[in-house]
């Protein structure tokens, strides 16, 4: 079974509709290579609207088909992922993104809940920096 008709089939078992529009989209979206935007999503889809657009993305976050992610640029990106909870590192000189495996703020979190009483939910982190090549690059050119 394909990666498309394992999603579809995970959407309709929640109850939604499946049409040709969203199947578009979903399609679209699978085949991303890197991150990549909504409107890198509505290019791909000329037939799809913005708001099945973004109803879609957001579908798939939920279902841990796509993560989010912010770019230091302050905008905002998904990439294909089936691996769970999460966390990036992002160059801020060429835009790579890396996952990270682990989640080592548990501790942090439960201190935070403690120390302010929430119980918190959730947590979105990116870590942003220069990746090794780009670091690289800079010192070859000062020499």
């Amino acid at each position: 079974m394909s990666d498309l008709e394992n999603v579809s089939l995970k959407l309709e078992a929640l109850g939604y509709r499946v049409t040709p529009s969203r199947r578009a989209v979903i399609a679209a979206v699978l085949q991303q290579s890197d991150h990549f935007s909504v409107d890198d999503v509505l290019h791909r889809c000329r037939g799809a609207g913005r708001a099945t657009v973004f109803r879609t993305i957001r579908l798939l976050t939920d279902l841990g088909v796509v993560c989010r992610l912010l770019l230091a640029d302050g905008s905002l990106h998904y990439r294909v992922s089936q691996r769970g909870h999460h966390h990036h590192l992002v160059c801020t000189a060429c835009g790579t993104v890396r996952d990270l495996d682990q989640c080592a703020i548990s501790d942090l979190m439960r201190e935070l809940s403690d120390a302010y009483g929430y119980e918190i939910e959730g947590h979105w982190l990116e870590l942003y920096g220069r990746c090794s090549a780009c670091r690289s690059a800079v010192a070859a050119e000062a020499r």
